[in-house]
């Protein structure tokens, strides 16, 4: 597949990929929609908390959205895209990953980047909830490696999955932490250090055989996060073993569904490995833009729409080719 060649140019402003990630995170107006919530239970006897919004006339198509880390179902950028689909005759299922509805989950484990079975069990519970016939996935950042990876490890998927997203994507987990721990990245990496070594201290009250105050002290930074809980937590070796695992570029060539994926080159979170244009251009499936502006999931065309929300729906409703 020709990879997709990138008309987006933003105004002065958003050409900085400081400025459009951060602007775009914390201060873009958030979306008005309508959330209503639901609660999935999983195998292992965890739950899982879906935000749902309903288009305005019966449809039989959901986009299953999924945030990236330490995000949820009411981030701006989720709330974006959910009005952008709804608009168009979509409804959305927005999931919340384990641990970040706003209740702490009820497992040792939490969520991760490959961790595919929760996503399973989300498609599963969509199927079951109504008659839809066509499903998207779309995803953000950490989201987006967990959604192509799901659909790579897999022989197949249910055939109501027509077609696939990803924006921001971390391809190489592993390289995409080395580009985080530069020095010019230190105000992401610190807020997501910050957020999760207190979620790690709260589900210390609940395994205090597992997680120690010890521990606990060993983590400062996102590395040691991984080593001391991502990785025992979820059966992997250490951090390391994990990235290697989970990284979702090893995965793309099984895909048998189309994938868009909109990655800039200025994402300040990525490492030159996700950016595969010479995979793209051999590849049916996997339709590939990389623009030159963006930054981590900032491709701000004006507060009401992004340039990637209306990319998402143009894809989808096979307007990209």
């Amino acid at each position: 597949m020709p990879l997709i060649s990138s008309k987006f140019e933003p105004s002065l402003p958003f050409r900085n990929a400081h400025f459009s990630t951060i602007y775009s995170a914390k201060f873009r107006p958030s979306p008005t929609i309508i959330q209503e919530r639901a609660r999935i239970q999983l195998p292992d006897g965890d739950f899982l908390d879906i935000d749902w919004t309903f288009a305005k006339n019966p449809s039989q198509k959901v986009a299953i959205l999924l945030h990236g880390l330490e995000g949820n179902a009411q981030r701006t950028y989720i709330k974006g895209q959910a009005k952008v689909l709804n608009e168009a005759g979509w409804n959305i299922a927005a999931v919340n990953f384990r641990g970040c509805s706003g209740e702490a989950n009820l497992s040792y484990q939490s969520y991760n980047a490959g961790k595919t079975d929760d996503l399973e069990a989300v498609v599963n519970a969509v199927l079951e909830k109504e008659r839809f016939n066509e499903i998207a996935l779309v995803g953000f950042s950490l989201g987006g490696n967990l959604l192509l990876k799901y659909l790579g490890e897999r022989e197949s998927v249910p055939k109501e999955i027509k077609k696939a997203v990803s924006i921001s994507t971390p391809l190489s987990l592993k390289g995409s932490l080395e580009s985080l721990n530069q020095f010019e990245n230190w105000v992401y990496r610190s807020s997501f250090l910050v957020n999760l070594r207190k979620k790690y201290k709260v589900k210390m009250q609940d395994f205090p055989e597992q997680m120690t105050t010890a521990d606990y002290n060993k983590i400062t930074s996102l590395l040691e996060f991984d080593n001391v809980y991502t990785a025992p937590a979820h059966g992997f070796k250490d951090a390391y073993d994990y990235y290697e695992k989970n990284s979702s570029l090893q995965f793309l060539p099984k895909i048998q569904i189309p994938v868009y994926i909109l990655n800039a080159k200025n994402d300040s979170f990525l490492s030159a490995e996700c950016y595969p244009t010479e995979l793209a251009s051999r590849m049916k499936n996997l339709h590939l833009e990389v623009s030159k502006y963006g930054g981590h999931v900032g491709f701000h065309k004006t507060n009401k729409l992004y340039y990637s929300e209306a990319r998402t729906l143009a894809f989808l409703n096979e307007l990209i080719s």
